[in-house]
């Protein structure tokens, strides 16, 4: 891939003391790409999300968006050069309406307004991203209001009112849980749509986690299998689902995937 247009991580290792959490971990997403991590628990997945999101910095290895090597660049500024991530537990802000809370996130917005204000900034900017996701009709819903479900996308289109500066990454740490398989299907689809482009808007990087795999067949063109820090397998979600070793160490000699139906 052209590292200066996407993600690139070279050789990622982040030690906790004498515990290797990542190690010797190398891929790249490229725009329009969405791309699966998957792995047991503790297989080193949160660890790389935060390596790459600012939360943690790195013991060895780059991580590189768009060309530029991050470093021990914060958090806040990768949001800034195009870099926004979820949480398996969706993050809003209940006290707030559907709006103001991707209102608050848009360049521009000051949490020391008071709501009255927030209420007259970027309102059409942040209604085309509630559209974007499908909760334009709930925009003046309290969050607290909201089935888990569309929790779920009104952080999508929270994280995507900070990529505002050119091809954006989307890391997505478990987006389908706790959801039903009728709703992952659709967030999913969603969050397909969104690396692709759908209706004109730029194309996005996306790399997510996941157990399900009904969240994974069907949607990532790539599939990335981590165990023990390393990435142990690599391909299409159809090619890993046959890899020996990861039948026999995450997802069973029994497993078998049919119709969106299968999950780990």
């Amino acid at each position: 891939m052209s590292e200066a247009q996407g993600l690139e991580l070279l050789h990622l290792a982040k030690h906790f003391g004498g515990v290797q959490a990542v190690r010797d971990v190398s891929f790249g997403v490229q725009p329009g790409e969405c791309v699966a991590l998957i792995g047991p628990n503790g297989a080193g997945k949160s660890t790389t999300f935060a390596c790459i999101a600012g939360q943690h910095a790195p013991s060895a290895g780059q991580v590189l968006w768009r060309g530029q090597a991050l470093g021990d660049m914060s958090a806040a500024r990768r949001l800034q050069c195009g870099i926004a991530r979820t949480f398996q537990v969706a993050q809003t802000f209940e006290a707030l309406t559907v709006l103001q809370n991707v209102q608050l996130l848009l360049p521009g917005a000051s949490p020391l307004n008071p709501l009255r204000v927030l209420d007259r900034q970027a309102r059409q900017p942040a209604l085309e991203l509630l559209a974007r996701v499908g909760l334009q009709e709930q925009a003046d819903l309290g969050a607290l209001q909201l089935p888990y479900g569309a929790k779920k996308r009104l952080e999508l289109a929270m994280a995507l009112a900070g990529l505002t500066s050119g091809p954006g990454l989307l890391l997505l740490d478990e987006p389908a849980a706790g959801l039903a398989a009728s709703e992952r299907g659709a967030l999913m689809q969603l969050v397909r749509a969104l690396a692709q482009g759908a209706a004109g808007a730029e194309r996005l990087s996306v790399l997510y986690t996941e157990h399900n795999m009904d969240a994974v067949f069907g949607v990532a063109d790539r599939v990335l299998v981590l165990m023990e820090g390393r990435i142990a397998a690599s391909g299409t979600a159809q090619e890993v689902a046959v890899n020996p070793l990861v039948l026999s160490r995450y997802l069973g000699q029994g497993f078998h995937h049919a119709g969106g139906n299968g999950n780990a």
